[in-house]
């Protein structure tokens, strides 16, 4: 899997379901820890090239997952977890007896527990476990996983999270908590790229010179991580998707059902899912979430970098 140093003491065999660009990342470094590596992707390419790099490639969910001890399913929603689970060619038949599957898929909280007690009832451990981090720290081994489970879900799961993350917060022995911290931080991103958005928009409007306002506001009190991630994006009129605009109308989509179910308001959280269900609305669904500051450009008349506004 790769030409780094291979840790010997991992053999066990672990199956990667959905190989994208973190996915694949994640693959990657569970190689370098040394485990066996299967791994299936919809993308006919991206199996291809986990063979290219010595993993075994698998033409379905259940046939990645045979024989192996854990299964990490990498994509974007409950609806594809369950596919990947339950569906046909699913993993909760081939997946070891008393092996985990580790859901990385942001996902409502109930869902997550459902999920868990499907799984369970078959022999098999489920680990609620939803990632942060980007692809580059996917690839590293450096990523942040916020997981919950039980004692025995953790103990089957913690070599494979070990090789993929910095760092692995165990928040608790029930699916469903790592979800929920999953979406606190969820709610915080999608208001901070929305923000920065605006706050772009808005100086592109003013006439100001956009690269010195990046290096002002990087450098003061108003900054963010989101801010210094993503409005290069908008500096540079590149928006090739690192995380997609309807990755947010998602998973926005879902604190507004948590929160009305927990009769919460959460007025800056739905104000920020609209500018993204704009963005989404405008046909920029599937390009990179700054994308919400085209939106405000288009509103405003304000003239981003580019020439797609």
């Amino acid at each position: 899997m790769s030409t780094q140093t291979i840790n010997m003491a991992n053999t066990a065999t672990v199956a990667v379901i959905g190989l994208g660009s973190m996915g694949f990342g994640m693959a990657q470094s569970l190689g370098r820890a040394g485990f066996s590596v299967a791994g299936f992707d919809v993308a006919r390419d991206a199996v291809n090239r986990l063979r290219a790099e010595g993993g075994r490639g698998a033409d379905s969910p259940a046939q990645a997952a045979a024989g192996a001890e854990i299964v990490v399913s990498v994509v974007v929603n409950a609806a594809q977890t369950e596919a990947i689970l339950f569906g046909d060619a699913g993993v909760a038949e081939t997946l070891t007896k008393g092996g985990v599957f580790i859901s990385a898929a942001t996902m409502a909280p109930e869902i997550a527990r459902q999920f868990a007690a499907r799984l369970e009832a078959t022999g098999r451990h489920y680990l609620d476990a939803p990632i942060s981090g980007g692809a580059l720290r996917a690839r590293d081994g450096a990523l942040t996983i916020l997981a919950s489970g039980t004692p025995e879900a953790f103990s089957k799961a913690r070599p494979a999270l070990s090789a993929m993350a910095a760092k692995v917060y165990e928040l608790g022995d029930e699916a469903g908590l790592g979800a929920a911290f999953k979406m606190i931080n969820q709610l915080l991103a999608g208001v901070h790229i929305a923000a920065a958005s605006e706050a772009m928009a808005f100086a592109a409007k003013q006439g100001l010179d956009l690269a010195k306002v990046y290096d002002v506001i990087t450098a003061s009190a108003g900054n963010s991580w989101m801010f210094e991630n993503r409005m290069p994006h908008v500096l540079a009129g590149d928006y090739t998707p690192h995380s997609a605009v309807d990755i947010f109308v998602k998973d926005l989509g879902i604190i507004q059902d948590m929160a009305r179910d927990a009769k919460f308001p959460v007025p800056v959280a739905a104000s920020a899912l609209q500018m993204f269900l704009a963005a989404s609305g405008m046909g920029m669904g599937r390009d990179d979430d700054a994308s919400v500051a085209r939106v405000y450009a288009r509103l405003s008349g304000a003239k981003l970098p580019g020439n797609d506004n």
